[in-house]
């Protein structure tokens, strides 16, 4: 077997366990944190996460503000808005609490705050020049991975084209795993993002970019993820699989940091955009067609067959079959004809599809012409 070569350096200490939330504020302060900004959306409030963070930032001396603005694909809006709440306080340590809006929101401000400019002067790479501010990133769903990324993905508020902000300074300086914290989400936030964190592990297991070190993250989230996410489906309140599940997000979220993904994300950014289909489905509904493409290729096959065997299945069709029947169990499964998607909308998606970031990564190469054909699959067409 011929082994890609990559430079990896690990970037976010990992805390995993019941209760580890009680460290945010010792954390806080070894960075020598004074004020912190909490990045959070009012959905928590609820739950009672955001009011016991600031307890324990609180009680181990730091001054805490908070952002609860978030938005759900978070926009240069957003991230304006949190950033003029944080200079107004003078803060010098980020706090990200909840799923991955939150933690993109607290990443993109946090780019404005200490490099200036606008969002898109970072679209890319390695482009922010000073030191960022501490981040830490406390995930409240087992979705996203952004914990373990170094990326913001924020969507232009005029344009929603989604901007891809990449730098190592950007990545938290810890991610707090503590699975009490997902216990909260609910039913539909569970499946959407547990499916999400399934389709990381797929897609990373086969692009273009994975290496060794990105494919021992992506065979352990999927096996995490896909042992976990039909039981917490079923059972909420198993804290056994929502560990796994939250763990598995996070090991997936260190295999996109190292391989990128592919197709089924690129398909699913112009459902999102244009129909308001959440991410999770829409990637969920776009994943299976997209294993059928990428299966012609043979690394990419033997691949997909490495996951099939770890789950205890005999070959690729049954890991498709097994991915649609998950998508079943999650309640997910609606066609995107009822979606509202129409036939005469597919060449646009497809076009748009094909100039998706991560199209590049995919391990067989995708088009727009190919993408109309998985759209109209997924269609019933």
């Amino acid at each position: 077997m011929h082994a890609t070569g990559f430079d990896a350096q690990p970037r976010t200490r990992l805390i995993f366990g019941a209760d580890t939330l009680e460290r945010v504020g010792v954390l806080a302060r070894e960075f020598g944190g004074k004020r912190a900004l909490l990045v959070t959306d009012k959905g928590l409030a609820a739950a009672g996460h955001p009011a016991r963070a600031i307890g324990f930032l609180e009680v181990a001396g730091l001054h805490v503000t908070t952002f609860d603005e978030v938005r759900e694909n978070p926009t240069t809006l957003d991230v304006a808005r949190c950033v003029e709440v944080a200079r107004a306080a003078g803060i010098d340590t980020i706090i990200g609490l909840g799923g991955g809006s939150s933690m993109d929101t607290a990443k993109g401000a946090n780019f404005l705050l200490t490099n200036g400019g606008a969002i898109k002067d970072y679209w890319g790479v390695g482009k922010a020049t000073r030191e960022m501010l501490p981040l830490i990133a406390i995930p409240t769903t087992a979705g996203t991975g952004s914990e373990c990324q170094s990326f913001a993905l924020i969507s232009d508020e005029t344009t929603h084209q989604k901007m891809a902000c990449g730098d190592p300074k950007a990545a938290a300086r810890v991610a707090i795993l503590d699975p009490l914290l997902t216990l909260s989400q609910p039913a539909r936030v569970t499946a959407c993002t547990g499916i999400d964190a399934l389709a990381h592990a797929v897609e990373t297991a086969v692009t273009k970019k994975r290496n060794p070190l990105s494919a021992m993250y992506s065979c352990e989230a999927f096996r995490l993820c896909f042992g976990a996410l039909e039981r917490v489906l079923r059972d909420p309140h198993d804290l056994e699989a929502r560990s796994a599940m939250q763990l598995g997000a996070a090991f997936a979220g260190t295999a996109i940091e190292n391989s990128m993904l592919g197709a089924a994300h690129s398909a699913s950014n112009p459902l999102t955009a244009h129909y308001g289909i959440v991410h999770g489905q829409a990637v969920g509904l776009m994943l299976p067609r997209v294993v059928e493409f990428n299966a012609r290729d043979p690394e990419a096959h033997n691949r997909y067959l490495d996951l099939a065997i770890l789950a205890g299945l005999e070959d690729v069709n049954g890991l498709i079959a097994e991915l649609e029947t998950l998508l079943d169990v999650a309640g997910l499964r609606s066609g995107l004809a009822q979606l509202g998607v129409k036939a005469d909308a597919l060449p646009q998606l497809a076009a748009e599809a094909a100039q998706q970031w991560t199209a590049g990564y995919n391990p067989r190469p995708v088009v727009a012409a190919d993408f109309e054909q998985l759209y109209a699959e997924a269609l019933g067409l």
